[in-house]
């Protein structure tokens, strides 16, 4: 068995792993026979998701655990050592794979009424949050080709619908950030992903059904697929790139061909 066996057993963590694509890379892993630990600013979403996640697989409860990590926070590099040092148990138990899929304010706000701490807002999360991952993430990895530190972005940075510029600039800076990890953190391998309009949890934030139908709508004309994506779909990127030892600096997209449309 050696492709379907390739995350067995591997110490994984999960960076935003309590709602949409995060969650579901938390099932697919767990399905491959992974240990995981799924991290969340939020410890109400993070204990919610664990009984989630033990109910759907009994069988696994064992290797589903979890800790609160604020990437936006004041003392943001005490957390993330506290929670490289929890999901190690404290650097005994090296991690084989990180996948951040955190997110912070995806309010879009026009050009015009941007203020420098508008900006600075939407680089917490998405980019300082990285940097600050990966300048501790050797100490508490195992280091080889076999290992994997992957992000996100979105499908927006290679074609920006209008009113984005406030937060593109910073999908745009995780891909090249993920590009430039890929020198410093080798033989660790870091990728990121790119996923399209994906149906998760934040649609129903938008507004009613009527409303979020439309949007659904809007975002389907946008494909080849006719029809947008499921966050299932969007995990399996993520298992790609942890699983294939010989992709590293690379963005992957996940958009239902909305870049050729």
């Amino acid at each position: 068995m050696k492709y379907t066996n390739k995350l067995h057993s591997k110490n994984i963590l999960i960076l935003g792993g309590t709602s949409g694509i995060g969650f579901a890379v938390a099932e697919a892993t767990l399905e491959h026979g992974a240990k995981i630990t799924i991290a969340s600013s939020s410890a109400s979403k993070l204990s919610a998701a664990i009984d989630r996640l033990k109910s759907a697989y009994p069988e696994f409860s064992q290797n589903i655990r979890g800790k609160t990590c604020d990437l936006s926070a004041a003392d943001v590099e005490d957390q993330i050592t506290a929670l490289y040092e929890y999901a190690t148990d404290n650097g005994t138990n090296k991690l084989d794979h990180i996948a951040n899929t955190a997110g912070g304010p995806l309010h879009l706000t026009k050009l015009a009424d941007v203020t420098s701490e508008i900006a600075a807002d939407f680089a917490k999360v998405r980019y300082i949050g990285n940097i600050l991952l990966a300048k501790h993430a050797a100490n508490y990895m195992n280091k080889s080709p076999d290992s994997s530190f992957t992000t996100t972005s979105g499908v927006n940075s290679a074609k920006p619908a209008e009113g984005w510029s406030a937060i593109i600039g910073v999908a745009t800076a995780v891909e090249g950030l993920s590009r430039a990890l890929a020198k410093d953190l080798k033989p660790v391998r870091v990728n990121c992903v790119s996923p399209g309009a994906i149906k998760t949890e934040l649609f129903d934030t938008m507004g009613d059904e009527k409303v979020v139908q439309a949007i659904v709508d809007l975002y389907t004309g946008m494909t080849l697929t006719g029809r947008i994506g499921q966050p299932e779909e969007a995990a399996e990127s993520y298992l790609y790139v942890m699983k294939c030892g010989f992709v590293t600096g690379r963005t992957i997209h996940v958009d239902g061909g909305y870049l050729l449309v």
